[in-house]
């Protein structure tokens, strides 16, 4: 049955159906041309307010795998750097295009562009979450754990800023997959109390945990996997001596490490600061799998977008 999804928060998916996307990621990293949903080439429009690197190139490359053609404008390329109303660029590219992707800042905005789309919009980015990214590092999981279902249980801890997009997207996600999440950051850094109420409630329901604490060393151990993520949000680099201070104890080094599990995995979403949130010991090392989970960006992106685009088709063997 056709059904228009959009993916603009994490719980915007239920359990079963992150299972599905990610299983489906599996299948691309297998093989990069396992469905070619937009063969034409049918055009999908990727939206930047933000630079980008990983982003741009993933969902460039992986609709054109998908057989599509990529329509990518920049802020100063759209006329909604200059003020046209986002339900006006949303009126004309969804009669165009068959999907949406944009990199923006409010997560108000995309929630607009949403409610007026008749295609999948996929949230590349908002101040508040970061959905593809957190598909991609689950991905990168279960690459390196023993598959999809093996994610159920997991322990995953993420430190630093507690209080960006990264935080609450590991909070809705992990909590969505059955995870047992931690999440650590200073006093005045943490997440929004509606995000840990949602995480939790869907928790309940998955056999996940939630817990929150300024503690790194309880944040960490026994985790399966520690996430971390720049200190300083893009365009306040200026700020980053003054900024960071309240950041230090919770920089991932190996004698913090040493508290997660053995085999403990380190990802961090990039671009990353050596010697800042993380030490160039950890990044470069034995448990860092930062390249891959960048690489993994495409193959879940790829995923979602096929899945959605099987959603709204209601084309089951796309779903698979």
């Amino acid at each position: 049955m056709a059904q228009l999804r959009h993916m603009l928060r994490d719980d915007d998916v239920n359990h079963e159906e992150q299972k599905q996307i990610l299983e489906l990621g599996m299948k691309f990293r297998e093989n990069r041309f396992h469905h070619r949903p937009f063969e034409g080439p049918q055009g999908v429009a990727v939206l930047f307010d933000k630079p980008s690197t990983r982003t741009r190139s993933s969902f460039s490359i992986g609709v054109a795998e998908l057989g599509g053609y990529p329509l990518v404008i920049d802020k100063s390329g759209s006329q909604l750097g200059r003020g046209e109303p986002i339900s006006d660029t949303t009126e004309v590219l969804t009669r165009m295009a068959y999907a949406i992707v944009w990199r923006t800042f409010e997560q108000s905005r995309i929630e607009e562009m949403a409610s007026v789309a008749t295609v999948p919009v996929v949230n590349a980015l908002t101040d508040e979450f970061h959905p593809c990214q957190v598909l991609a590092d689950f991905l990168t999981l279960a690459q390196f754990k023993g598959g999809v279902d093996a994610l159920e249980g997991m322990s995953i801890a993420y430190l630093g800023d507690a209080a960006n997009n990264m935080a609450n997207s590991y909070l809705l996600a992990g909590a969505v997959a059955g995870m047992h999440v931690a999440v650590a950051g200073p006093n005045g850094y943490l997440p929004d109390e509606a995000i840990v109420q949602d995480a939790e409630a869907i928790a309940a329901t998955t056999g996940g945990s939630i817990l929150v604490t300024t503690n790194p060393l309880e944040a960490v151990a026994g985790a399966d996997c520690v996430f971390t993520d720049t200190w300083v949000s893009m365009g306040e680099e200026s700020q980053y001596a003054v900024r960071s201070k309240p950041f230090w104890p919770y920089q991932v080094n190996e004698k913090l490490m040493g508290y997660a599990k053995p085999d403990a995995l380190f990802q961090h979403c990039l671009p990353a600061y050596r010697g800042k949130e993380v030490t160039a010991e950890v990044i470069n090392g034995p448990q860092s799998v930062v390249w891959d989970e960048a690489e993994n960006r495409l193959h879940a992106q790829k995923a979602l977008l096929t899945w959605l685009i099987g959603k709204q088709r209601g084309d089951e063997s796309l779903l698979v």
